[in-house]
């Protein structure tokens, strides 16, 4: 009994204490009120909701399964509560939309960008009865203890884009549009062209399957499908394939920023007051664009282009062909009149004379090297002892039989198969003096090595590129397929610069007009190692006749050289598609290298023919053009504003020029610093003992600058004299005028394309020696035949309109890709190809004449003794 009652009071005092206690969780907050109503379209709701208020709108409109309408959702929050924004939900039957008012959208740097006023396209769910009516329903909700905002929804008109019709229409940051597009039947490609009279705000174009939900933020838009930022221009071809439902949406974004499109970033103020991580409210930041949907090319089109690009190009194939056919015609001609002329006479038994002009070449009893004096030097003995004196002119004393040529000694001795053997000798080396030191030489004077040691130096150019190019070459079309497929895969076009108004696709390539473009490349640069091989085969057949034009006139024959051009020629065609792949900032050198080695390789060979004996070695020149590339890559890399890399470049540009023109002024015969070495006389040519060179070496190397500036009083100031070599002179004056005004320029203007910048150094100075050899050749008493005179005007020719479809500027890398649309431009060839297409053509075609006219400029000389040839 006490028992129970002790229970019965714990129980007691359990329940008052837990009475006394206060509530250890807070009560139930109460629920918040929901208010529906029935809305219609086009109708403005201002309203409020606070913490304790759930507003739904229910709308509802008719569907047809063959006409798509958009609806459109615009609100307006009036009340200013930043920390406590109002959330709206757009319940649809297949998707939800919701976002806040004010809306935040990121920029650069993580900054923040409020806005007050937002517009959104629902998606449209597809049906599949012929009309249906579909509701959805608009939730307004907030935190804050009172917010009135407005709410609007219409209908979109013009939603669904027509094909070839403009349409205009505004968008922001806050309130992005898109539009629907159904491709018509027969109808495989569009391109869709956005435009806009003002450059910024920037803003984005997207290309979207018909998808919910639809990805219409600056923060989201990139997420699928093909983007591209605009300033001005924007064009995206779209294919059917890619879309199965056989229609996309065409979405429209207004950036926070400028940044991605060339612009400045916008001032983001700061105030004690307020926080760093406060949004900044951009106002009415608005963008007028025009929409326009266009049918693209059809796959006939693609055929034609391809067989007139094939037909330009095999046409120079079939012109060889019958220009080879009729000079062979003409050679068998010749070779039967001369036959004929060789016979006896039937009435007296004698032979016929052969009349100099037709041998193919003027009489040189009076050919004389312009207005020198003519001398008397009637062969290779007579020329050697000549040389001695330097008042005794050297020049034409009248033609030299070539009877029993062959079998008289060679001035090359055959003995030698090594260089190496030939340079050592110290005899040797003395005579190179005294012969490339003459004040006029000829080019039997620069054609005393032995052939075929030549022949082995000048081959190493073609394996040299030949290796060059393979190893070159495949890790170029390695990256250049990634970036292909990169771009596929993300859809983001602003990694290549293409001319997208003219941008063709085929496969997995996005312009595949700019890739076939540059088959003139290769098959010419293939067309012209044919012509080569065919020269090089007649040739070796008349050496193995010992034909005595072959051995002894003309100058020297050595086609290794014409193999590395007509490689690289090749090579430019090859790595110029690949950097039209996906032409951008990170692969540009692909189109330029090639481009460097073809200019240095028509110097190297303009120079070769005249100077066979000292020309540069493949791995010299090699070099050279390699340090050439790496400063152009340093260049574009580093230099666009450095103003120290601008002045070393400078520097180096005249150092270089002054070190190549000493070289080529006293034809490599000086030296500095080494004991025993020599050097030639400065400008003034001044002569000791007879020896048409000066010592400037002492067994110390301390003195040189001292011998240097010693040489040059005693020469040019105390006793000055002309200068021995005047043509030399007055081409390296020249080339050092132009290089040193280049280099003023380059230091001076900085331009930004430093790779063309670079390259139109190498084409003045290839055009400088051009032009001086032509005018020496000319007035040297030598003339040019047909054929390469014809090259020279129609190559001249094609250059010029080459170089006008060069400068239209149709992309640049240099800029942001949305400021590089502004320069592209619409199809104007066969509505395929494009201005920079032409280029492709024409300068593959240019480049093909200039190469014929080296190959050909001296055939007027193939019956023209070398002692009687003269070097300039």
């Amino acid at each position: 009994m006490a028992g129970t009652g002790a229970a019965a009071l714990a129980r007691a005092l359990l329940a008052w204490a837990l009475l006394a206690l206060p509530p250890a969780l807070p009560q139930p907050r109460e629920s918040p009120k929901v208010r529906a109503k029935e809305a219609r379209f086009n109708t403005t709701y201002t309203d409020w909701v606070d913490a304790n208020l759930l507003n739904i709108y229910a709308f509802n409109h008719s569907v047809r399964r063959n006409r798509t309408e958009g609806v459109r959702v615009s609100v307006n929050v009036l009340s200013d509560h930043k920390d406590l924004p109002v959330l709206f939900v757009v319940r649809q039957k297949e998707a939800v939309v919701s976002f806040q008012v004010p809306l935040i959208l990121r920029g650069l740097y993580q900054r923040k960008y409020a806005y007050q006023e937002v517009s959104r396209t629902l998606c449209q769910p597809q049906t599949k009865a012929e009309v249906e009516t579909q509701h959805f329903y608009v939730d307004v909700s907030t935190l804050s203890l009172n917010a009135s905002y407005q709410l609007r929804v219409t209908h979109v008109e013009n939603f669904v884009l027509r094909t070839n019709e403009r349409f205009s229409f505004n968008a922001t940051a806050a309130q992005p549009q898109y539009f629907k597009y159904e491709f018509p039947e027969g109808v495989d490609s569009v391109i869709v062209k956005v435009t806009s009279a003002m450059a910024f705000p920037c803003s984005v174009i997207s290309i979207q399957d018909i998808l919910c939900p639809v990805y219409d933020l600056d923060n989201n838009v990139a997420f699928i499908g093909m983007y591209q930022t605009m300033t001005k221009k924007a064009a995206i071809t779209v294919q059917k394939k890619d879309f199965p439902s056989n229609s996309f949406y065409v979405v429209v974004v207004v950036k926070t920023e400028d940044e991605a499109c060339g612009g400045a970033l916008p001032y983001y103020p700061l105030s004690r007051d307020a926080s760093p991580d406060e949004p900044v409210d951009q106002h009415n930041r608005q963008k007028m664009l025009e929409v326009m949907v266009s049918p693209t090319i059809t796959s006939e089109a693609y055929v034609r282009s391809m067989l007139f690009c094939l037909a330009i190009f095999l046409s120079f194939y079939i012109l060889t062909l019958l220009i080879g056919c009729w000079e062979s015609c003409r050679q068998q001609k010749r070779k039967g009149l001369l036959a004929a002329m060789d016979s006896p006479s039937l009435d007296t038994g004698h032979t016929r004379s052969i009349p100099s002009s037709f041998l193919g070449h003027a009489t040189y009893k009076s050919y004389s090297y312009g207005s020198f004096g003519n001398g008397s030097s009637g062969s290779a003995e007579g020329t050697m002892d000549s040389m001695g004196s330097a008042e005794v002119p050297y020049g034409y004393a009248g033609e030299r039989s070539l009877e029993n040529v062959a079998g008289r000694p060679r001035v090359d001795s055959l003995s030698s198969v090594e260089e190496d053997d030939y340079d050592t000798l110290a005899d040797i080396d003395y005579d190179k003096n005294v012969i490339r030191t003459k004040q006029y030489l000829c080019v039997a004077d620069l054609a005393r090595k032995d052939k075929r040691v030549l022949r082995k130096k000048y081959q190493i150019y073609f394996w040299n590129i030949a290796t060059i190019a393979v190893f070159y070459a495949l890790p170029v079309v390695q990256l250049v397929i990634t970036y292909q497929t990169v771009v596929n895969v993300t859809g983001n076009q602003d990694i290549c610069y293409y001319n997208f108004l003219c941008a063709h696709p085929l496969g997995n390539l996005s312009a595949f007009n700019n890739i076939l473009s540059n088959l003139g490349y290769v098959l010419l640069g293939l067309l012209f190692l044919l012509i080569i091989l065919q020269r090089e085969i007649n040739y070796n057949r008349a050496l193995m006749r010992n034909d005595a034009h072959a051995l002894e006139c003309g100058i020297p024959k050595h086609f290794g050289l014409f193999y590395a051009m007509g490689t690289a020629l090749m090579m430019e065609g090859l790595l110029s598609a690949c950097y039209h792949v996906c032409p951008n900032y990170t692969n540009f050198q692909f189109d330029t290298s090639f481009m460097y080695m073809i200019a240095g390789l028509c110097m190297l060979k303009l120079y070769q023919k005249r100077h066979p004996d000292i020309n540069a070695s493949a791995y010299s020149a090699y070099a050279c053009l390699a340090l050439v590339i790496f400063f152009s890559v340093v260049g574009v890399v580093f230099g666009k504003g450095n103003t120290a890399f601008w002045i070393v470049f400078s520097v180096i540009h005249i150092v270089a020029t002054l070190l190549l023109s000493t070289q080529l002024y006293y034809m490599g015969r000086w030296k500095l610093g080494e004991a025993g070495g020599t050097a030639a006389s400065g400008a003034g040519g001044g002569r000791r003992g007879g020896a048409p060179w000066r010592d400037l070496s002492s067994p110390a190397d301390s003195g040189i600058l001292r011998r240097i500036l010693h040489v040059l009083y005693t020469d040019c100031i105390r006793q000055c004299s002309g200068p021995m070599y005047v043509d030399r002179m007055v081409l390296l004056v020249m080339g050092n005028i132009i290089n040193w005004s280049l280099a003023a320029y380059g230091l001076i203007v900085r331009p930004n394309d430093f790779a063309s910048y670079l390259l139109a150094i190498g084409i003045c100075n290839l055009l400088l020696y051009f032009a001086f050899y032509i005018i020496m050749k000319l007035r040297s008493g030598e003339r040019i035949k047909l054929i390469p005179l014809l090259c020279i005007i129609g190559t001249s020719v094609v250059w010029g309109f080459a170089l006008f479809f060069f400068f239209q500027g149709l992309s640049t890398w240099q800029k942001t890709p949305a400021e590089s649309r502004e320069h592209n431009r619409d199809c104007i060839l066969l509505d395929f190809f494009d201005d920079h297409d032409i280029w492709h053509f024409l300068s593959s075609i240019a480049m093909f004449g200039s190469f014929l006219v080296l190959l050909t400029l001296d055939d007027d000389l193939d019956c023209v003794q070398r002692d009687k040839i003269y070097v300039f």
